[in-house]
């Protein structure tokens, strides 16, 4: 019965320990796929008002280390930071001191739909509601 025990034991933490290398290698993919390349807002909805163009000339670069670049026509307008949570489909960005329409990108995010080359996500905050997509490019 002991040796029993040792094994129902060691065999507990080898499935552990693999269930968190599985984990760990998802992050490793969301993150790699999110930081190589550059991506763009191809939809924006704010409170039913389609505005998607205030977002043109706009693609957003991620890194590694969690910051952001906001370019605008290949200059950097603003650096903020990100992160997200694949278990409960959240995502956040926080871009300290930016205006329209970036600020309007600051907050958790609920991902409602993604792939490895877009993006769909919600924000309800009161009364207000927000949508966008983005895409790889």
């Amino acid at each position: 019965m002991k040796k029993s025990l040792q094994v129902l034991l060691l065999s507990l933490l080898f499935f552990t320990g693999c269930k968190k290398a599985v984990e760990n290698a998802v992050e490793n993919a969301i993150i790699k796929s999110m930081t190589d390349g550059q991506w763009v807002i191809t939809s924006f909805i704010e409170n039913g008002t389609d505005i998607t163009t205030d977002f043109s000339g706009y693609k957003f670069q991620y890194h590694n280390n969690k910051t952001v670049d906001a370019i605008k026509n290949g200059i950097i307008e603003k650096t903020g930071n990100w992160d997200g949570d694949p278990a409960n489909k959240t995502t956040w960005a926080d871009f300290p001191g930016a205006v329209q329409p970036v600020i309007l990108l600051n907050g958790t995010w609920q991902i409602t739909n993604n792939t490895l080359t877009y993006v769909k996500a919600s924000q309800t905050i009161g009364a207000e509601t927000k949508t966008f997509r983005l895409d790889k490019q």
